[in-house]
């Protein structure tokens, strides 16, 4: 058990360290992703403002209906699909990546490639 809550800090402080330099305004809001065993969630935050603009996971019911499992890259692809989505319907074109100290590896990079070929751009 104590590997486990090993794992989760030495995450909480690469993330804090990207968070140093990664900020979201209104040019261009932060793209943050949270990968848990079952699920990958994707919001796109103003930091600014302290405002979630989109905000979109494997819950979320159209994604849902598509998926027998949100832990894998297919669903990844998805929510990285509808993000992009959501974000061009609001007018957001450009973002800045935040990986959420995961590597960018798996679903974490099919997630971010994903949003790229709908046209989000980071």
């Amino acid at each position: 058990m104590d590997h486990i809550k090993e794992k989760l800090r030495k995450r909480t402080r690469r993330h804090l360290r990207i968070r140093r330099k990664v900020n979201g305004n209104e040019d261009r809001p932060r793209l943050n992703v949270y990968r848990s065993l079952k699920h990958i969630y994707c919001q796109i935050i103003n930091d600014v403002d302290g405002k979630t603009l989109v905000a979109v996971s494997t819950q979320t019911p159209e994604i849902r209906s598509q998926l027998t499992y949100g832990g894998n890259v297919k669903a990844a692809e998805l929510v990285g699909k509808k993000v992009a989505e959501e974000a061009l319907k609001i007018g957001i074109v450009k973002v800045v990546f935040d990986k959420g100290g995961y590597k960018y590896h798996g679903r974490v990079k099919a997630l971010a490639e994903s949003a790229r070929k709908n046209n989000l751009s980071f």
